[in-house]
Formats: structure tokens, sequence, C-alpha cells
């Protein structure tokens, strides 16, 4: 998988890549980040890619050229996707993560700032945008970090166990059961006797209801969207 990412602050990454599981699977080229800083493609002597959205208003835009030249000197490995990072786009989900890491060579993560983007970006250039969530960032780095990590951990040879995968939040449209270690018990709160019980049916029993309930619990659009998928 190659991911590319069009930024304004390339050495924002430098840290996450190389820590933990992400940086072991670059080293062993599951994957490759390349930073591409959009500046490189302004063609003033300040180096300006944003400037005033026509018609007024608060703040400033990143302009259409130096975006557009950015991805146009980018390798095509296809198939690929352009991603918007943007409060308007679509939220991100872990169906998404599943779709990209087995059916894409080529993420191109473009950062947004400021205001957001020139509209000819979003129409002529983007082929998806995606949310964090429902809130607003400063930059557009810091959910492109969440898609390179739940990407590539979802890649062949990031995590030792793959099984492991299969067992996580939201893989069977649940969230996930509640785990202890030891001790059992710590400052008088006991781990759940039946884990303990060596029964591995009951086990699995638990560990469903567990889902169930906390699911229903805590994301009831999730419980009501499980619901409607059991019919």
């Amino acid at each position: 998988m190659q991911f590319d990412i069009i930024t304004l602050f390339p050495d924002f990454f430098t840290s996450p890549l190389q820590s933990g599981l992400l940086a072991k699977a670059l080293e062993r080229d599951i994957a490759r980040v390349n930073l591409v800083n959009l500046r490189d493609f302004a063609h003033d002597k300040h180096r300006r890619v944003d400037d005033e959205p026509y018609g007024g208003g608060v703040g400033m835009l990143l302009k259409p050229e130096p975006i557009f030249e950015a991805i146009e000197s980018l390798e095509t490995l296809p198939p690929r996707e352009i991603v918007l990072m943007t409060p308007q786009g679509e939220p991100l989900n872990q169906a998404l993560l599943k779709t990209w890491a087995g059916s894409y060579q080529q993420l191109i993560l473009i950062c947004g700032h400021y205001e957001g983007v020139d509209e000819r970006v979003c129409e002529h250039l983007v082929t998806r945008e995606v949310s964090l969530g429902d809130f607003v960032l400063t930059c557009g780095e810091i959910p492109a970090l969440a898609i390179i990590n739940g990407v590539t951990r979802l890649l062949p040879g990031t995590v030792g166990k793959a099984e492991s995968l299969k067992l996580e939040s939201f893989e069977a449209g649940l969230l996930d059961y509640p785990q202890y270690t030891r001790p059992p018990v710590f400052r008088g709160w006991q781990v759940p006797p039946v884990l303990r019980s060596g029964n591995h049916q009951d086990i699995a029993d638990w560990r469903y209801q567990q889902q169930l309930d906390r699911t229903k619990e805590r994301r009831p659009d999730i419980w009501q969207k499980w619901l409607e998928e059991q019919d």
C-alpha cells in the first residue's frame, strides 16, 4: 500500500511513523508513506498556497493549483483513491478501512487547512471526502494519520496474530466485550468468575452477551443497524 500525503506540515508525521507497529510495517515495506509538501508547488516567492474566498467570508481557502499539481506529480498506482480530509465528508469507519486495505494500492490523502479547499478540488480531483467525526480539528493531518494507522494494521504481516483482527469491535457489527487480566482480584474488584471457569462455551456465551449489552447501551445507532441486518 502506497500512502501519498499532501500536507503543509510534513514534520507532523515524523514521530508517529517511527513508533510501534506502524514503524515496523514501514520497515518491512508492508506499506510506504510519501510526504509531499504542498508549498513545493506554490508559484510565488512566499510559497503561498491559500487565498481569500470569493464573495467574502472569514478565513482563507487552499488554492486549487498547488493541490492539482502536487497530485499530478505523483506516480499512479491503480486502483487508487484521492481522499480529502474534511468535516463535510462521510464518517470514517472500519468497513471503509477494510475496503481500502483489501482493494486499493494507493491512497492519496489531502490534509485540509484553514476554512477548507477550493470547491473545484472536490468536484474534479477528489474521489472521496472523509471525516473523522462530527467535530472540527485544526488540521487534516490528524485524520490522515488515523487512516494510515487503520489501513496499515489490516495489511497482511502488520499484526502478529491476524486472527485477533476478527475479534475486535465493529468486525461483527458489535462493540468488543470487556476483557480482564491478572490479578484476579484488584482492590476488591473481581474478574468475572465465568472467565476463570475454563468452560470455553460459557465464556463464549458470556462474551457474546456482553457485546450485545454494551452495543445496545453505548451505541444505539450501531445496535439498530445490527438488528436490521439480522432480519
